[in-house]
């Protein structure tokens, strides 16, 4: 028997066809986005809008991003089952989440312990036993589990940074948006190969900004 409030699962279906709308057409990530609810990460005043295609406040003033946006940076890291990724930016853990769902391991960084606790509470809830979250300054990647198959930034730089380009493995993938200003960021797809990268300019993103060292919450 379902006993979900019939509002939440029209406003669920509704969310998925947003996704389809959008151009999200991987059919791994659409079930993703599907069997992850994005309702326990987002908690107080604005969890009655957690199926609306929009960026909603979080803990630490950073923000939980768009479900489109996150389907479309997922989509865009073309994953595998046996990839290793690592994220930069925990903040909700829903990215983490969709991701743990597609590949074999995830490693999570962020920069405010709160939020790593808070999203790692979560993880165990959902039984997501694949994901490593750590307070850490991302900027910096995770040297002792490099490289990865996979890097996914979740807040601006102003390029993509050296230290995670060079956690890539060759043939990787890593996807960032870039440019500090709150209206010039384009969200890119940089490739590494033998000889260097290749960068794809996928789409206009707001991200917040990268910053280095850790939250005040973690001193």
């Amino acid at each position: 028997m379902n006993d979900e409030d019939p509002d939440i699962a029209e406003r669920k279906m509704q969310f998925l066809f947003a996704l389809r709308s959008k151009g999200i057409t991987d059919a791994r990530v659409l079930t993703a986005m599907e069997k992850i609810d994005r309702g326990p990460f987002i908690r107080g005043y604005f969890s009655g809008r957690a199926y609306e295609d929009m960026p909603l406040p979080i803990a630490c003033g950073q923000t939980i991003s768009q479900p489109s946006v996150v389907a479309l940076m997922t989509q865009a890291l073309k994953l595998n089952a046996r990839h290793k990724v690592l994220e930069v930016g925990t903040g909700s853990g829903y990215q983490a989440a969709i991701l743990s769902l597609l590949v074999r391991r995830v490693y999570t960084v962020d920069r405010h312990k709160r939020l790593v606790q808070d999203a790692s509470a979560i993880f165990r809830a959902l039984d997501l036993t694949n994901i490593t979250a750590l307070t850490a300054d991302g900027s910096f990647g995770l040297p002792d589990q490099a490289p990865f198959d996979r890097i996914l930034v979740t807040a601006a730089a102003e390029d993509p940074p050296g230290p995670l380009l060079a956690q890539l493995k060759i043939g990787g993938i890593m996807v960032v948006p870039v440019g500090q200003s709150d209206t010039v960021q384009r969200l890119i797809r940089v490739t590494r190969h033998e000889t260097g990268f290749d960068y794809d300019e996928l789409r206009p993103v707001r991200f917040v900004p990268l910053v280095e060292g850790l939250g005040r919450d973690t001193a």
